[in-house]
Parts: C-alpha cells; sequence; structure tokens
C-alpha cells in the first residue's frame, strides 16, 4: 500500500494514476467500494500534439513494475480502436453517416482501468465490489473477470449474472450517449456484488475501457431522436468535460 500510494494524485481528481480503497462511490451510495485501481489516458508522444494539455493529462507510470506501460498502452490503442467500430455501427443505426463519432472522440479523454477487488476477508456494513451504478462515459468495452458478481439490471428490473465468456469484450452504453440519444439508447445499469463461498476470498480483477467525447464536444441532443411522444429531456447542452467533473464530484473522485 506504501509503494501503491506515491503513484496516487489527488489533485487529478484520479484522471491518472492509482487511486486506492475508500474513496471512489456509487452517485446513490455514499458508501465507498471495495476496489482499487489505476488509471490509463491518452499517451501524446509529442507534448505539442496535445491540443488540451490541462484536461488530457500526462500518464503516471510506475517504476516497480517492467511493462506496465507498453501493456497499458497496447490495450488502450487496442480498446480505442474497437470502439470506433462499435460507434460506427451504433452512428448507422441512429441514421446518422457511418463516421459520424470519428472527430468527436479523437482527442477524447478515454480512461482504461485496470481495476483490483481484493478478497473480502469479512463483511463490510453496507459495501459491495461495486455499487449499482451507470457509467459516466459514451460506451465502456470491458475485458471481463473469470470471476462471479457483475451483474446487470434487466429490463423487467430483474439482475441478470453475466458471466465473461472467453475471448469476447462485452459493451456497455454510458450516460453521454443516453443524453446525446435522449435515452433511445438507455445508460447500462450494472454492479459487481460480493460472491459467496470461496469466491470472496479470491480477488476479481477487470479491465474496462471506458471511451469519453473530446473534452470541448457539445452533448446536444440529437434531432433524429426528439419527438412529440419523446419530447428532448435535455434542452440546454453541455460539454464532455463540463459533464465529466459534474459526475466526479457526485462519485467521490473531484
Amino acid at each position: 500500500p506504501e509503494t501503491r500510494s506515491r503513484y496516487h494524485l489527488p489533485a487529478t481528481g484520479g484522471a491518472r494514476g492509482y487511486t486506492g480503497f475508500g474513496v471512489e462511490h456509487a452517485r446513490d451510495n455514499p458508501v465507498p467500494d471495495l476496489k482499487e485501481f489505476w488509471h490509463t489516458g491518452r499517451e501524446y508522444e509529442n507534448p505539442e500534439d496535445n491540443p488540451m494539455p490541462d484536461i488530457l493529462l500526462p500518464n503516471f507510470w510506475p517504476e516497480e513494475v517492467p511493462g506496465f506501460r507498453r501493456a497499458n498502452l497496447d490495450l488502450f490503442e487496442a480498446l480505442e480502436a474497437m470502439g470506433r467500430k462499435v460507434l460506427s455501427a451504433i452512428s448507422q443505426d441512429l441514421g446518422l453517416p457511418w463516421d459520424w463519432f470519428d472527430d468527436k472522440i479523437d482527442h477524447g479523454n478515454s480512461i482504461l482501468r485496470p481495476i483490483h477487488y481484493p478478497p473480502l476477508e469479512k463483511p463490510v456494513d453496507g459495501a459491495v465490489r461495486a455499487a449499482r451504478h451507470e457509467d459516466i462515459n459514451v460506451i465502456t468495452l470491458l475485458v471481463g473477470s473469470d470471476e462471479p458478481g457483475l451483474e446487470i439490471l434487466g429490463r423487467e428490473g430483474r439482475w441478470i449474472p453475466v458471466s465473461a465468456i472467453p475471448g469476447t469484450v462485452l459493451v456497455n452504453i454510458g450516460d453521454m450517449l443516453q443524453r446525446l440519444t435522449n435515452h433511445v439508447l438507455p445508460s447500462t445499469t450494472h454492479r459487481v456484488v460480493n460472491p459467496p463461498g470461496g469466491a470472496a476470498r479470491r480477488s476479481r480483477y477487470s479491465v474496462p475501457f471506458f471511451l469519453h467525447f473530446n473534452p470541448d464536444f457539445e452533448i446536444r441532443t440529437l434531432p433524429g431522436c426528439i419527438s412529440d411522444t419523446r419530447p428532448d429531456r435535455y434542452p440546454r447542452p453541455i460539454t464532455a468535460h463540463q459533464f465529466l467533473l459534474q459526475r466526479l464530484k457526485e462519485i467521490g473522485l473531484k
């Protein structure tokens, strides 16, 4: 813990580096989640290429783990490329050009977040590995865990356990895409519960990639998602960065 704490940057709101236990919580649950994580953001080899250096902060790398930087950046780049393909399909389904999202995410404040949920030696009142929540961003691509615990809330109000299939990536819609589409595409409600029996005494790891809009992108409801039966829920637009800051405050990271 002492070594990991060297890589915690509290002034950034957890945007880069290490965030420990007892910090992040769900919007509607003040009890912190039982997890720790690392944040890797977009890497600019030439700082002059960074259009928003005050927002797209440099990464912070641990000296103790050889290969950590390269592994994180390779996975970041691969999942971002996959995310562009997913968004291309979504844009066409919404009646937009296939490349509509491309120039809205090319400098996105996207995050790769390896998460460690530690063994649960004893119960913690009201605390779970990740309380019910929706993700802040556009879409989430999840390299899932072999350990149980992840559940999504179905349309009928029933929690559905999700098991990761080897070689697959799970996709969640986030709050920014929900807002952009006026809830035509609803954000995925999910949680990570504390498993029973022996699974509770094992660590759980997962690696979500949170794909974000460019910070200055204005989230304005798509005209094609507004109708007489679906009035605009968000008549006042908001930039992606403003939206992110609001949510970071609500979950205890800012």
